[in-house]
């Protein structure tokens, strides 16, 4: 699969809040090295260099859209295309984040303590997730994969993300390697205006993709009719238009 980070980038302001919020509760420390996993088209990353202003700050993303457009918004940092799976650079870093992207990468039993071993002593890994799977928006989606003459090309989307661990699973995996431990779950309310159709435009650019991606071009468009048509009666429009989208997230900080 791949990114359109035009397409992500029609939502920006919704999309960095979360960010801002976790990079806000990253606990203060002399950074020297600070790495964005993930960094998508930049945006994450322009609010961790902000916030580590005299820090080498660098970036990394699978895709080569994202990368160029990460590079195009930020061309005094550094941005390597790196498979989030397969990078390894030991450090030690003092600050990694990964905003929106772990959601996508399973064994994070072994993915999250491996990636604390990297941190410098009093360095922090901060990660943010959407937790959104049980959601009528991603119901609605696996629903509409199954009803369709897409079904058999679908089959396997709903498996490109898994159901996330709940917060103790994670308190409890990451407080042996690591001096403190912050988790909370956000559920933000975004207004989105366009009636369900704003809705569909927003996933467009982050979980409809696998189920997208199998499908010709009139099959894409038929696939979000069918979508669009479902989210309208579970969406309702305001008097304005603006719907409102629940979009859970879970957040964490590990200091090393």
């Amino acid at each position: 699969m791949t990114w359109s980070a035009s397409q992500y980038v029609q939502f920006e302001d919704e999309r960095t809040r979360p960010v801002r919020d976790l990079v806000a509760a990253i606990p203060p420390v002399e950074a020297r090295r600070v790495i964005d996993i993930g960094c998508g088209p930049g945006n994450s990353t322009e609010v961790l260099a902000a916030r580590f202003a005299g820090a080498e700050v660098t970036g990394v993303d699978s895709d080569a859209d994202m990368i160029a457009a990460a590079r195009k918004r930020l061309p005094g940092l550094r941005f390597d295309m790196a498979d989030v799976t397969q990078w390894n650079d030991a450090g030690p870093w003092d600050v990694m984040l990964a905003n929106a992207v772990f959601q996508w990468v399973p064994d994070h039993a072994t993915l999250f303590p491996a990636l604390v071993s990297r941190l410098a002593p009093g360095g922090s890994l901060a990660v943010q997730m959407p937790d959104n799977l049980d959601q009528p928006s991603h119901v609605l989606m696996r629903e509409t994969a199954l009803d369709g003459p897409w079904a058999a090309k679908l089959a396997s989307a709903a498996g490109a993300r898994t159901t996330l661990p709940a917060e103790r699973w994670y308190y409890e995996l990451l407080k042996p390697h690591c001096s403190r431990v912050d988790i909370w779950r956000t559920i933000y309310q975004h207004p989105l205006k366009g009636g369900a159709a704003a809705v569909v435009e927003w996933f467009k650019g982050s979980g409809l993709r696998p189920f997208l991606a199998p499908l010709d071009d009139a099959g894409k468009a038929a696939f979000l009719r069918q979508y669009e048509a479902a989210l309208a009666k579970v969406f309702p429009a305001l008097p304005d238009g603006t719907v409102l989208l629940p979009f859970p997230r879970v957040f964490m900080v590990a200091t090393r």
